[in-house]
């Protein structure tokens, strides 16, 4: 069972919110289905999708992350051992089914985004009012990748989301990674210095917190937990370019240092741009980096 807990703090005292369970399951995944692309970084595709007559099931949700893999989201109203299983099945049809899936992809969010669908690395997430034990040394055993997210309801309209396990599919392209092992293409002419900046954001990235992975795509590579909190892009001649999910209205930017790029059109995601350019620009960034990593 979670260990948080909310407290409604006042003048007066503070008060403990308590946490419970949705009535349905249903009221669990209409919660997050509205508001999927907020919550997990997934932009909703379908409801109670259809795996037709011979394997004879339906995926709660399905839907595309940011960086175009494919996501099975299936969910318990409590602890359910079998919601691992379940979902895996559902990921195996998934894989199988790639083109039925781009049609999805084009009919919802059209052309460009089918021809972006991200297959090396298709992703399960299971929201569960609880997991065991045996369930995150279960996931962590398989070769998918896999999010174990714990729900809870707070009050009326509070809804509280925590990562239990994620795990990363050990596939070419998209894996736990080891530190080291930077990955990103050098630009021609690329000295040891950018080399060694790009080897530097990748050990501090890496190293903010447990359960880090990356995603390598052609226009940049993405940092992620449940959602992304970092993309960087290939190295310029002078510069690597960080894109962070802090807020920019938040931060004192600094020209040459920090941009706000909100509504400006650039590869991966977040809206605050970091340049940098030394290894000493990696430790200003440090807390930029922080503050991103939370917000995921």
């Amino acid at each position: 069972m979670s260990s948080l807990k909310l407290f409604h703090v006042t003048t007066s005292g503070a008060i403990e919110v308590a946490p419970r369970l949705a009535e349905t399951e249903a009221d669990v995944q209409g919660l997050v289905e509205t508001h999927m692309e907020t919550l997990l970084g997934v932009r909703f595709l379908a409801s109670e999708y259809s795996t037709g007559p011979v394997h004879g099931g339906r995926i709660d949700s399905l839907g595309l992350d940011e960086n175009g893999s494919p996501v099975v989201v299936e969910y318990k109203r409590g602890l359910d051992a079998g919601v691992i299983n379940q979902g895996l099945f559902y990921l195996s049809w998934l894989v199988d089914h790639r083109a039925e899936f781009e049609h999805l992809v084009r009919d919802r969010l059209g052309a460009t985004a089918a021809a972006q669908v991200l297959w090396s690395g298709p992703r399960l997430i299971c929201i569960a009012g609880d997991f065991t034990r045996y369930d995150v040394h279960a996931v962590r055993e398989h070769r998918r990748s896999i999010d174990l997210v714990r729900y809870r309801l707070f009050g009326k309209d509070l809804l509280g989301l925590e990562t239990v396990a994620s795990v990363t599919g050990r596939t070419p392209d998209v894996r736990r990674v080891r530190r080291g092992a930077a990955g990103l293409p050098p630009v021609r002419g690329q000295g040891g210095a950018l080399a060694d900046l790009v080897e530097a954001v990748d050990e501090a990235l890496l190293g903010l917190g447990d359960g880090v992975s990356r995603v390598q795509r052609k226009q940049y590579r993405a940092y992620q937990r449940l959602r992304n909190f970092a993309c960087v892009c290939p190295p310029q001649k002078t510069k690597l370019l960080v894109y962070l999910k802090a807020d920019p209205k938040e931060v004192g930017l600094m020209p040459g240092f920090t941009r706000d790029v909100t509504g400006l059109g650039h590869h991966g995601t977040g809206d605050l741009e970091v340049q940098l350019r030394s290894e000493r620009d990696v430790e200003r960034a440090m807390e930029l980096f922080r503050a991103s990593y939370a917000a995921a």
